[in-house]
C-alpha cells in the first residue's frame, strides 16, 4: 500500500495532511503546496497557457493534467480535491468555467464562456444536517474530442459527450451524449445527428 493509500484510509491521518495542505474555513492549496509540490506533482504541456487569473485550486493527492498547446481562460476555476482533472491536446477552457473533477476532457475541445462542468455533488437526504456538511458523491464526466460546449452551460456528474459533439448555450446535460449529435435545451436533448451515409446533419425528431 502506498503512502497516499495509507493517509486516505486512516481518518486521523488524513485530517492531519489536510490541515496541512488547505488552511482552515477555505478550499485553495496553500501557498507551499501551489509552489513547492503542484510543479513536480502535475503535467503541463508544451506551449501551453493558463493564464494568469484564473484559480488553480489544484492538489497533489489528485492528478491535473493540461495538454499541449491547450490553454485555460482568465477567471476560470479548475479544482481536483475530489476527482482528477485532465485536459487533452489542443482544446480551450473559456472564460470563467468552473470546472471540478473527476473531469476527462479530450484534446480539440472548446469550451466558451461560463460553464460549470462538475463531477462533484453533495448529499442532502439527512434533512437534520446542512447539504454543506453532507458526504459528496463523485461520478465521472467525459467530454470526448472536438466537442464543442456552448456558453452557460452545465454538464452534470457522470455524463459522457461523445466525440465531436455540441452542446448548445445555456444547455443542462443531465445524461449522455452520443457522438456526432447536436443537443440543446434543459435538459439537454438531442436535436440532430450526423448521417454516416449521406454525409450530413439531420434534425432528430
Amino acid at each position: 500500500m502506498s503512502i497516499i493509500s495509507k493517509i486516505k484510509s486512516n481518518p486521523k491521518l488524513k485530517k492531519m495532511a489536510l490541515s496541512l495542505l488547505i488552511p482552515a474555513n477555505d478550499h485553495r492549496p496553500r501557498l507551499w503546496v501551489r509552489i513547492f509540490l503542484n510543479p513536480f506533482k502535475h503535467k503541463k504541456g508544451k506551449h501551453s497557457i493558463i493564464r494568469s487569473k484564473t484559480r488553480m485550486d489544484v492538489f497533489p493527492f489528485n492528478t491535473f493534467e493540461l495538454g499541449a498547446k491547450s490553454i485555460i481562460e482568465d477567471f476560470t476555476t479548475i479544482n481536483n480535491g475530489v476527482g482528477a482533472v485532465i485536459i487533452g491536446n489542443e482544446s480551450i477552457i473559456g472564460l470563467g468555467n468552473v470546472i471540478i473533477g473527476p473531469v476527462s476532457i479530450g484534446s480539440h475541445v472548446m469550451l466558451a464562456q461560463n460553464i460549470v462542468i462538475s463531477g462533484l455533488n453533495h448529499g442532502y437526504e439527512d434533512v437534520n444536517i446542512p447539504p454543506a456538511s453532507q458526504p459528496v458523491t463523485v461520478k465521472q464526466i467525459v467530454v470526448s474530442d472536438d466537442v464543442w460546449i456552448g456558453a452557460n452551460s452545465v454538464i452534470t456528474a457522470g455524463v459522457t459527450i461523445g466525440k465531436h459533439s455540441v452542446i448548445g448555450a445555456g444547455s443542462v446535460v443531465t445524461k449522455d451524449v452520443p457522438p456526432f449529435c447536436i443537443a440543446v435545451g434543459n435538459p439537454a436533448k438531442v436535436i440532430k445527428r450526423y448521417n454516416n451515409e449521406t454525409l450530413t446533419w439531420e434534425k432528430v425528431f
